[in-house]
């Protein structure tokens, strides 16, 4: 089985609340490459509900969110030509992140997010996004992540 990107993380940096495998009560999205798009899949729960029938925009903005960051290390790494197992860790945190919602979505299957990096600049990756559900697209969004610099990840308990 295919590793995540989040699968990755070392136990230090794998608490967020969308993206942490340690984080228990969290969403622990899953983010792959699709060839040049990562891509990630989510089966909202029936409390996600925004109002009967539709999912919360705040899933979907943490969706994107999550999903935008791991992709944002993944690029990295790919763009080192390392292995995300390879040390130092490359982990990213969310400079800013934006949403348009196109339309409500549907909470009664799975949610899809694809993404694409559109650049990588220094310490900043800049990663789009779509959000699919139903076979439409619901929302678009942009995340700009930047690395946590290497003695934040050493100095983390």
């Amino acid at each position: 089985m295919k590793k995540a990107f989040q699968d990755f993380y070392p136990d230090q940096l794998s608490h967020c609340y969308g993206c942490g495998r340690l984080n228990t009560e969290g969403l622990q999205i899953k983010s792959y490459w699709d060839g040049q798009e990562s891509v990630c899949e989510y089966t909202p729960k029936p409390f996600h509900t925004a109002f009967p029938g539709y999912v919360y925009g705040g899933l979907i903005a943490s969706l994107m969110d999550c999903h935008g960051t791991g992709t944002a290390s993944a690029a990295a790494y790919r763009a080192e030509g390392r292995e995300m197992d390879t040390s130092p860790p490359l982990r990213f945190l969310t400079g800013s992140l934006h949403v348009d919602f196109l339309r409500p979505t549907p909470i009664d299957g799975t949610l899809m997010v694809r993404s694409r990096v559109k650049e990588i600049k220094g310490r900043k990756v800049v990663v789009t996004s779509e959000l699919h559900a139903g076979g439409q697209v619901c929302a678009r969004g942009e995340v700009v992540a930047i690395q946590v610099p290497e003695d934040w990840v050493s100095g983390i308990r």
